[in-house]
């Protein structure tokens, strides 16, 4: 490497004044093995520039060339991989990174100290060092760290050992040597002269200092006398130091002896001041005062003022019973016995609180079993059900129905609502004895109340027809529709009762039509069904209200549930085996908001039941009451759900609700059932079909109802399952019709329910309105087509030989040529077909036409000017076919358009 070095130096960097100063063997990591050389060079010209040189040896000959150059500055990062193994990869972060890999890790590691010196002396320590060794890193002697980096250097051997010993002149010392070379002239001349010169004068100086050590002797010898007299005088105060640590020793001792005293009556005093704390502590939070304790045990809780002192008291009882003693109190004696007080005390008042609310539960439902035995007006409905009792006659009696509030129990009990807390804390027991005695009876009298309720809602149900009785029956039949629109108007003169007695109709079966119940005897059910669960949503609020206030069942955690399981009763000659109520005791509910739907479960158990058999009255006396019934249940499920989906309100009105949704469900698969079954007569014309009008009528219905209802999405899915199956049965009818064309059915029909589908402008049948509007289009103008075909019937024939003939490749021209099409002929058909020819086939197509069509429907001056289009285009199509294919024959038809429009005018008019 010796030999390499001293050749690079000689070749590359002495030509361009340079000193190389570090030399490292490489390759590029990663790829394939070509050598170079790493250099470290400096310039010999201030100011001196540092850089990094790559060399190679070139593949031609045995010389080096400079490949790439960069500064030491523009040096960002020297990174040796590993600080603590021997690892010959290492990278140099210029203005990219270049990965290296040294022949050796010695060589490498010396090319980094190399680097890091020539940094440190010229960059200020610009370059960052990263996973290098410390020991590389050696400061530079201060000396040298004086230099100015840009004053020049001798260059001295060469290599990096030259680059360590060499020290730069400072300016004073360049001055001294320049001034003492000008005192001698020779200096330059003759250098020997001048080292002779410099080594005399050295001598004398040498001798001259001697001379002045030997000389200060004497000073030497004053000053040594003077330190041993300080010596003494040490010595002295010494002595006198000790004398006063022994004064002080002796005052310590005393001291001592006063700070132990001081310190035990701290003592005394602290114990006496936590004694008194302690006193004063039992005193303060064990002591009741006989106030209290009188409250206690012969309080009035019946009066405010006594119902007062007893909440008062039984607070101070509980504070004196759960106050936190300190360690040691439970083993005095007076303590012992404040504690057996307190319990007895705490298991009277107990007692006689348990006692008292168990008489005001008892006396309450007396008075209001009593006072509902005194409201005829209300609970004597019961007797309207009895053999030969005039229903219709008693309703009168009952214009007002309602459910009887509980408020005032409600009030009155509320005040003891802080006692039912304070006896929930103290005497879990008796807490949930007396929660299963308020819901046993209250379960008891609210079904009574329930009960009744609902009987006079059913009646008035059941009352708001005449007819209701002989409505009852009337899904049970399952007749078929054997008539049209236009073959049953003749039996509507037969009244009320025969419409509803015909069982081929659809609508009866279905009760799609609005004149089978009359629209007040629909909005009067309405608001029954309304005014019922108007009734029973604030009563179920105000009870689950009561019950957390009073039961307390919002404040704490989960107690266990007095009613986990509903107790079962003998009923119906069955019975159900009863849960005692240790059981119920044991079991745990999750939150207290269970516990309370539990309760209330357990009081309203009956109102679900009596909701579904209302539901199934209304539905039997009319299918469409499940809409009614749909929108107003989901309306209090849904209000009910924002104030507290979990209550029991929301929960039993959700489980009602899906028997509303699956009544309604039902409704309409019947309704589509009876669609499918649909027969029609062979012998007369179809017209609109029943369950056509039956779907407009169901749809204004529908949409009356649920104008701002909001379960819009069943009503839309009812909608696509009934149009889907309108549409095809439609289509079904029309395929099985002899009497009356495909086309009218499809286009009296279809256009009827586009108009509906415009009118009432549902949105999720847009699609089903352009349908209707396309197959009616379609039929309309196919049903035109097939009808003027037979009016110019020989006309259309020949024409259309002649464009066949055009089709085959016969030129326009030469058709005339042709024997079957020549101009003869042509002479010969136009003639068949005069004016007035052509006017009596129009009349005999419009009589044709109007047989077809149906009158409710309106369309026949629709299709008949329909026809008059068609006809005009045809007769243009006939000329132009004449003018292409006869030019200058002069053939022209018998009559023009001008007499065409004549006849459909006066024909249209005539009839």
């Amino acid at each position: 490497m010796t030999a390499i070095k001293h050749a690079l130096q000689r070749d590359i960097f002495t030509p361009n004044d340079e000193r190389l100063l570090g030399i490292v063997n490489v390759c590029k990591a990663g790829k394939k093995k070509r050598n170079c050389f790493l250099c470290a060079t400096v310039t010999t010209e201030r100011p001196v520039q540092v850089k990094v040189v790559k060399v190679k040896k070139s593949d031609k000959g045995d010389f080096y060339k400079r490949q790439q150059t960069w500064e030491l500055r523009d040096l960002m990062e020297v990174d040796a991989k590993d600080a603590s193994k021997e690892n010959p990869e290492f990278d140099l972060h210029f203005e990219k990174v270049y990965r290296w890999v040294a022949s050796s890790a010695a060589e490498k590691n010396s090319f980094i100290s190399c680097i890091w010196k020539l940094n440190q002396r010229y960059l200020r320590k610009k370059v960052e060092f990263v996973n290098v060794s410390s020991q590389l890193l050696e400061e530079l002697p201060k000396a040298e760290e004086s230099v100015p980096s840009g004053e020049s250097q001798s260059v001295a051997g060469g290599d990096e050992d030259a680059l360590d010993d060499y020290q730069e002149l400072s300016a004073r010392e360049e001055q001294d040597i320049e001034g003492m070379m000008e005192m001698c002239e020779y200096a330059v001349s003759n250098a020997e002269a001048f080292a002779e010169q410099l080594s005399r004068e050295l001598q004398v100086l040498d001798g001259a200092n001697i001379q002045s050590i030997m000389a200060s002797e004497k000073q030497v010898n004053i000053l040594m006398q003077l330190l041993d007299e300080a010596l003494g005088e040490v010595d002295t105060i010494e002595g006198k130091l000790s004398s006063y640590e022994e004064m002080l020793q002796s005052v310590k001792e005393q001291m001592d002896q006063i700070s132990q005293s001081n310190r035990l009556i701290q003592i005394s005093n602290t114990n006496n001041v936590k004694l008194l704390d302690e006193i004063q502590f039992l005193v303060n939070y064990m002591d009741l005062s006989k106030g209290h304790v009188r409250a206690l045990q012969e309080g009035d809780l019946t009066s405010p003022k006594g119902i007062e002192a007893c909440i008062n008291a039984s607070e101070a009882l509980s504070q004196c019973m759960n106050v936190a003693l300190r360690p040691g109190h439970d083993k005095l004696a007076a303590v012992t016995q404040q504690q057996l007080l307190f319990a007895e005390l705490r298991d009277t008042f107990a007692r006689r609180l348990t006692n008292h609310l168990n008489n005001v539960f008892v006396h309450q439902f007396n008075h209001f079993s009593h006072f509902k035995m005194t409201m005829p007006q209300f609970y004597r409905s019961s007797c309207l059900s009895l053999p030969g009792h005039d229903q219709s006659s008693t309703l009168s009696q009952h214009s007002e129905m309602s459910l009887p509030k509980h408020s005032p129990l409600h009030r009155d009990l509320l005040r003891y609502a802080k006692l039912m807390e304070w006896l929930k804390n103290t005497h879990r027991e008796k807490y949930e004895g007396l929660s299963r005695t308020y819901v046993d009876y209250m379960s008891r009298l609210y079904e009574r109340e329930i009960k009744d309720f609902f009987e006079v809602a059913k009646i008035k149900m059941a009352g708001t027809s005449k007819e209701a009785k002989g409505k009852f029956g009337l899904h049970g039949s399952s007749g078929k529709l054997t008539g049209s629109t236009s073959s049953l108007n003749k039996l509507t003169v037969q009244g009320a009762n025969s419409r509803r007695s015909q069982s081929s109709s659809l609508l009866d079966m279905g009760n799609m039509s609005a004149s089978d119940l009359d629209v007040a005897d629909r909005t009067k059910f309405d608001k029954i069904f309304e005014q019922v669960l108007s009734e029973l949503e604030p009563l179920c609020l105000a009870e689950q209200d009561f019950i957390s206030k009073f039961f307390k069942l919002q404040q704490h955690p989960a107690v266990m549930p007095p009613l986990a399981q509903p107790e079962t009763e003998e009923a119906d000659g069955g019975s159900v085996s009863r849960i005692p109520p240790q059981a119920e005791h044991r079991q745990s509910l999750s939150s207290e908001k269970d516990l309370v739907r539990l309760m209330m479960n357990k009081i309203f158990q009956s109102i679900e039941t009596e909701l579904n058999s209302l539901i199934a009255l209304g539905d039997k006396i009319d299918s469409f009451n499940s809409l009614y019934m749909l929108v107003k249940m989901s309306h209090h499920v849904w209000t009910a759900e924002n104030v507290d989906p979990a209550s029991y309100l929301s929960t039993t009105l959700g489980n009602v609700l899906v028997t509303v949704k699956r009544n309604f469900d039902k409704c309409i698969s019947a309704q589509i059932r009876q669609m499918e079954e649909v027969k029609i007569s062979k012998k007369s014309k179809v017209g609109i079909l029943l369950f056509v009008t039956g779907f407009e009528e169901f749809a204004e219905l529908a949409e009356t109802i649920f104008r701002n209802a909001e379960r819009r999405g069943d009503l839309d899915k009812a909608y696509v399952k009934l149009i889907r199956a309108v549409f095809t049965n439609v289509e079904k009818v029309a395929n099985e019709s002899q009497k009356t064309p495909r086309d009218v059915v499809m286009m009296e029909n279809f256009h009827h329910i586009f108009s509906t589908l415009s009118r009432l402008k549902i949105s999720c049948l847009d699609a089903e309105r352009r349908e209707a509007k396309h197959k009616y289009t379609d039929h309309l103008q196919s049903y035109v087509i097939n009808s003027l075909g037979q009016p110019l019937e020989k006309l259309n024939h020949f024409f259309e030989g002649v464009e066949a003939r055009v089709a085959q490749g016969v030129r326009e021209e030469e058709v005339s040529y042709q024997l079957a099409f020549n101009k003869q002929e042509l002479r010969k058909v136009i003639k068949e077909y005069p004016g007035k020819e052509v006017k009596k086939g129009l009349d005999n197509l419009y009589k044709k036409v109007d047989k077809h069509l149906c009158e409710e429907e309106s369309l026949l001056q629709v299709v008949w000017h329909s026809m008059q289009d068609e006809f005009i285009r045809q007769y243009k199509h006939f000329e132009d076919l004449i003018g292409r294919c006869y030019p200058g024959s002069g053939i022209t038809m018998e009559f023009t358009i001008r007499d065409m429009l004549e006849y459909f005018s006066s024909i249209a008019q005539s009839h």
